[in-house]
């Protein structure tokens, strides 16, 4: 308890903290201090009397008796007074049951608020003791959940924006981005590690595939068998391949991502015996770092032609979206989910360090997790964008422009309208995000689009008219993306930019969760 007092009380690991003061804390503690600057002496006083009940009985907690969580506020959001917090607190330790309210004895707790963090975020953090003043213990059982439904409730009676209880994104640990500061690196390991895994799956048609094309992008690969078991893969783990010094950090599939789970995976490959086979005896060869048993479709390049078919394909799901209702969530995270690996796809292709198409795929990913997914049903006939993910995949295939135009014309299009169902449902947040994101991305790919020819070589200006007789196969959406290349000397034709979410009302962006990393609300 002292030294974790003495670092809030303290300068921080960044020289980030700032007038660290007490904000609200039980009747017995606030009876001595009030919202003066706290110091090492003082910070050490208040972990003693936070201390004391389980000093004077000597109780014992698996784990250990500290209860510690922070509540925070997105940088846009700006900040809460001392009394805002310290009235969020008080209802949140209330309706935690360390109060008098539980009809228990009360635990003793300090909230500590010390300026923003690192990225501009208004916070506080709840230190409580988990033995109560009798000696009895507080019972921590489901206590995450229990956080999260408190946060809910919070959110709506101060009029923050509310966390969706539809979507949740995975969050990563403060060592993970200690790590990605120490190397420089613009994102965490785990984001890169997904954005891969969610490519590389989406672009396969089998878990053989998969496999093949992870190893291929560079990640080290390794499956979880069944107990007793070495033909039946019940999980697996991927690891980026560490640098010179560094361990490999392994990640498991659900942990990068609720969409990334091997059964969730699997729902999306076709099932048969002779799969499953093959898919074994490639996960053994990763596991054993042995060469690829049977290489396929990765090793292949698609032809050019291939860019109009699977960006039309793309089309096709963006019109399935117009006419889906918002409440059919999976859907709308299969479509994210595709979409966003296709962002992830290009950014392999184009980027050298993840930027903005890295950027899109992440928000994109956001709205691909739900927090519980109904039971699969088979989808036949399923509109998707996996051929397109597939194509961009493959980073030496060549590409004509308008091939190249059509392509991020439809997936921006499709981007757009999860962009406008979340408009439709209200979060704001996701509005926001993906909205600055798409622009951003759409400016990457205009400055990657594939020359054109000399200006001495250029033909008369090209018509509607003209193209339909020189291609009368195409529809109205691929003759436009001909006709904006036509016209265009530089740069790729994309489509018009987003429009940006309404800025939220003060205080309506949610404090940070455990859960929901970068999303904002009040989370344990």
């Amino acid at each position: 308890m002292s030294g974790l007092m003495v670092y809030l009380a303290g300068p921080g690991r960044a020289n980030e903290h700032e007038e660290p003061h007490l904000v609200a804390g039980d009747a017995a503690l606030m009876a001595w201090y009030d919202d003066n600057e706290l110091n090492r002496d003082s910070a050490l006083d208040i972990a003693n009397s936070l201390d004391r009940a389980k000093q004077f009985y000597g109780t014992e907690i698996d784990g250990g008796h500290v209860f510690h969580c922070s509540l925070s506020l997105s940088a846009e959001e700006g900040k809460l007074t001392d009394q805002q917090w310290g009235d969020i607190t008080n209802d949140y330790m209330k309706s935690m049951g360390f109060t008098e309210g539980s009809g228990k004895a009360p635990a003793r707790w300090a909230a500590v608020r010390h300026g923003v963090s690192k990225n501009g975020n208004d916070h506080v953090h709840i230190v409580a003791s988990m033995v109560r003043d009798d000696g009895t213990k507080w019972n921590d059982w489901k206590s995450k959940y229990k956080s999260q439904q408190v946060s809910r409730e919070l959110e709506k009676k101060y009029g923050l924006n509310e966390l969706g209880s539809i979507r949740a994104e995975r969050g990563f640990t403060p060592a993970e981005q200690e790590k990605a500061r120490r190397q420089g690196k613009p994102e965490v390991e785990r984001h890169s590690t997904a954005r891969t895994v969610r490519s590389c799956a989406t672009a396969s048609v089998s878990e053989a595939e998969f496999v093949r094309r992870a190893r291929q992008e560079g990640l080290l690969v390794r499956p979880r068998f069944a107990a007793g078991r070495s033909d039946v893969v019940t999980g697996y783990s991927v690891a980026e391949r560490p640098t010179k010094g560094e361990r490999a950090v392994w990640y498991g599939g659900n942990s990068m991502g609720r969409d990334l789970s091997l059964p969730k995976l699997r729902e999306g490959w076709e099932s048969t015996p002779e799969n499953a086979t093959e898919a074994v005896n490639e996960w053994t060869a990763a596991a054993r770092n042995k060469r690829v048993i049977a290489p396929g479709r990765e090793t292949e390049t698609p032809s050019a032609e291939l860019w109009e078919k699977h960006a039309n394909e793309v089309g096709a799901l963006r019109e399935k979206l117009a006419s889906t209702p918002y409440t059919d969530h999976e859907t709308w995270a299969r479509a994210a989910r595709e979409t966003s690996a296709a962002f992830g796809a290009w950014s392999k292709r184009i980027e050298k360090t993840p930027g903005p198409l890295a950027d899109a795929s992440r928000e994109l990913a956001k709205s691909a997790q739900l927090r519980r997914y109904p039971p699969a049903t088979p989808k036949a006939g399923a509109v998707s964008a996996r051929g397109a993910t597939m194509i961009l995949l493959a980073g030496t295939s060549k590409s004509p422009r308008a091939a190249y135009a059509l392509m991020f014309r439809q997936l921006a299009a499709t981007a757009k309208a999860i962009h406008d169902m979340h408009k439709a449902t209200a979060d704001l947040n996701r509005v926001r995000a993906l909205s600055t994101s798409v622009i951003a991305a759409t400016k990457a790919v205009e400055a990657s689009a594939p020359g054109q020819a000399s200006k001495a070589a250029q033909p008369e200006r090209m018509t509607m008219e003209k193209l339909r007789e020189q291609h009368p196969g195409l529809d109205e959406e691929a003759l436009r993306a001909r006709l904006f290349v036509e016209r265009t000397r530089e740069g790729a034709p994309v489509p018009s930019k987003l429009t940006r979410g309404q800025q939220p009302a003060e205080h309506t962006v949610p404090a940070h969760g455990a859960e929901q990393d970068n999303q904002r609300g009040i989370e344990r």
